[in-house]
């Protein structure tokens, strides 16, 4: 008799993990050999878990990911110069505890972006927040929010982000704006926050790509000698997996 009032204000409590572990005991015929303290502790776990499951769906939200990617179905058969004890390393989040960055670099379609989303959504379950970003959008983001007046904000988010993902780095050289606000970008995270960044273009091609040679300095001091390198090579994965395509034959 006790149970439908308790459950109603587990409810009202937003209590959801205790109140669905609450149901599955009342099924449970053994649970009566259960001290109470035991039953209680049961509930108490199920609350936590669900708890840091929402906690985890919403820092997954946040991050924005371009894939779905989980270390544990990283292909670490098809050859392409994967460096398993590195990717090993790197999935304790140790690095990015101490504020450290990480370059994964190969031509197109060899899974940079892949890997890159697999480590943010590990650092995801460890409870870092992440944010994923293709680099042509970060630098509209930034322009916009210099026109609308949002910048201080937008970069005081990037600066508290644990992880930020820059993905396609290369792609188009940088105006003066760009360079300015990169350097302030990662400025504020040196030392502080880990920056993960995909390229096809080599790190030894970066400083042209910057165009000044003071503020690119600057900017790769801070990106690179403080960065773990992932060095992809090998064929297109793409390619590999694309299914070969029939001709039909059309008749009149």
């Amino acid at each position: 008799m006790l149970h439908h009032p308790t459950l109603d204000k587990l409810q009202q409590l937003r209590l959801n993990g205790m109140l669905a572990a609450l149901r599955e005991q009342r099924d449970l015929p053994e649970i009566a050999t259960l001290g109470f303290e035991e039953r209680l502790g049961l509930l108490v776990d199920r609350e936590l878990t669900a708890r840091e499951e929402r906690r985890l769906q919403s820092r997954l939200r946040q991050a924005k990911l371009k894939h779905s990617a989980c270390l544990e179905d990283l292909d670490r058969h098809t050859p392409r110069g994967l460096d398993q004890a590195l990717i090993t390393q790197l999935a304790t989040g140790e690095w990015i505890r101490e504020g450290l960055n990480c370059l994964i670099l190969g031509p197109t379609g060899v899974g940079k972006t892949w890997i890159a989303c697999a480590l943010a959504q590990q650092a995801c379950r460890q409870g870092f927040t992440t944010r994923y970003l293709r680099v042509p959008r970060l630098f509209e983001e930034l322009r916009l929010a210099h026109a609308d007046g949002g910048f201080p904000k937008l970069m005081r988010d990037f600066a508290k982000t644990d992880l930020l993902l820059l993905d396609d780095w290369g792609l188009m050289g940088l105006d003066a704006e760009a360079r300015r606000d990169l350097l302030e970008l990662v400025d504020d995270r040196h030392g502080q926050r880990a920056t993960l960044i995909t390229s096809q273009l080599p790190v030894e091609h970066w400083h042209d790509l910057i165009g000044d040679p003071t503020l690119a300095d600057a900017i790769l001091d801070r990106l690179v000698h403080n960065a773990y390198r992932i060095t992809l090579k090998g064929e297109s994965m793409r390619k590999r997996r694309a299914r070969p395509l029939t001709a039909t034959t059309v008749t009149e």
